[in-house]
């Protein structure tokens, strides 16, 4: 300010009284404004908002964090010199952690030493009895029942080809394993399970509940049918080359009593009572309305469908805990199918109506389509059967399906087995070894 001239100090002293002029100006400009005097528009002044009452933090109950686990094993990693110095660095303290997780591919082999021994009294030489527990191997087996478990896991739960796990193992162990000799474990833990089979068809047969359903399978490049039997805790496959009515009346058995849930094909006719699966009706359904989509009449009977579909399963949860075919349980069954009925005469005798064909095949099974309302226990679909089968598809892309009477028995045992074992919430590697350790094969 000292080193400008007397005439710069004058502009500049002329140009800050004119801005507080302004300023003061527009100050009263925002009163006029604020008092809404002056003709100007009043400024809206939102209240200040009262302070929010901070809540109490809601801590959940599980904590969804990776948890540290107790080490096996600690590595320690320091500096010995100073980068930048040079100088020896000693002592110090824990700065921070990482812990790594790490799996161990070990190949152990062990030879069981069987030692004889005489008796001093009657001379005869005595030998030990090795049971399967105790030597960890099925029958005369060179391969462990770990090894073999595995085998079976790989190639049924990871759905995994044959020649595929003997690479496998050889690039892991180090163990040489031919195909033959991986078809070979596969057969062993079937016929290992075999009396758990008849057991588990036994279970199939007796149980109030089944939900069924097959799909195409191919045996040495010829067409045949994988079918397919379920519970909650259950499943059971069987291969047949018939598609016929026949197949679910032999595995099931003549004295069948139980509820079959089943799509609308005609081989479960002849079966016990039969729950229709309402998934394949509302698919259908659905088609329809879309290949009709420039008639809206279709929509709203297709949507109507699905509606009494909706209003049956919020009666199935309104009815609660109440005993399978009570008074209640009937009513309300008999009610929606009246519903249904009434949804559908209409368009059974129109031979141009669209839905002709949904509504004679809602008035065929009628009977057999609000079961599970008088029985809670009997699903009102049977996707329980098209998820159990969704593996087996998968293996059959895969693999084009099995080459001999054998594979397929194989196969199908081994599905049936770990399927049973994943329904049930017990580990396939776990199941196997168990029922190996347990069975002294031929």
């Amino acid at each position: 300010m000292e080193n400008l001239s007397a005439a710069t100090k004058e502009e500049l002293i002329a140009i800050i009284e004119a801005l507080l002029v302004r300023v003061g100006e527009l100050e009263e400009e925002i009163r006029r404004l604020r008092a809404g005097t002056g003709g100007g528009t009043a400024i809206a002044v939102k209240p200040s908002r009262p302070p929010k009452e901070k809540k109490e933090r809601k801590h959940r109950g599980l904590a969804f964090v990776r948890r540290r686990e107790q080490p096996d094993e600690e590595v320690r990693h320091v500096v010995a010199r100073c980068p930048d110095c040079g100088r020896s660095l000693q002592g110090g303290w824990e700065h921070d952690r990482r812990q790594v997780l790490e799996v161990v591919l070990q190949r152990r082999v062990i030879d069981h030493v069987i030692w004889a021994r005489r008796c001093g009294v009657c001379r005869k030489r005595i030998l030990p009895k090795l049971e399967p527990g105790e030597i960890g191997v099925q029958g005369q087996r060179r391969f462990g029942a770990s090894v073999q478990s595995l085998v079976a896991s790989l190639h049924i739960g990871c759905r995994m080809p044959v020649r595929m796990i003997g690479k496998l193992l050889g690039e892991l162990f180090g163990l040489r394993v031919s195909d033959g000799g991986v078809v070979d474990l596969l057969d062993g833990v079937r016929r290992a399970g075999e009396p758990g089979l008849q057991q588990l068809l036994g279970e199939i047969r007796a149980s109030s509940s089944v939900c069924a359903d097959e799909t195409g399978w191919r045996q040495n490049g010829d067409n045949g049918y994988l079918w397919g039997f379920f519970t909650e805790g259950a499943r059971y496959f069987e291969y047949r080359k018939s598609r016929s009515a026949q197949v679910p009346e032999e595995i099931l058995g003549e004295d069948f009593g139980g509820t079959i849930t089943c799509d609308f094909y005609a081989a479960y006719n002849k079966l016990g009572a039969r729950q229709r699966c309402w998934f394949h009706l509302l698919k259908d359904a659905r088609e329809l309305a879309e290949i009709n989509a420039d008639q809206p009449e279709v929509g709203v009977w297709v949507e109507a469908l699905r509606a009494l579909y909706e209003e049956a399963k919020a009666c199935g949860l309104a009815l609660g805990e109440l005993p399978a075919n009570c008074r209640a349980r009937r009513k309300e069954r008999r009610r929606l199918e009246q519903l249904a009925a009434r949804l559908a005469r209409p368009y059974a005798k129109q031979p141009d109506a669209p839905q002709r064909v949904l509504a004679h095949r809602i008035l065929k099974h009628l009977p057999e389509l609000f079961v599970f309302l008088s029985d809670p226990a009997v699903p009102a679909t049977n996707n329980l059967a098209e998820r159990s089968l969704r593996p087996a598809v998968i293996a059959r892309k895969i693999s084009g399906g099995t080459r001999s009477p054998k594979g397929s028995s194989t196969r199908m045992g081994l599905m049936s087995l770990l399927g049973t074992w994943a329904a049930q919430g017990k580990g396939q590697l776990q199941g196997c070894r168990e029922l190996l350790l347990s069975t002294r094969a031929p």
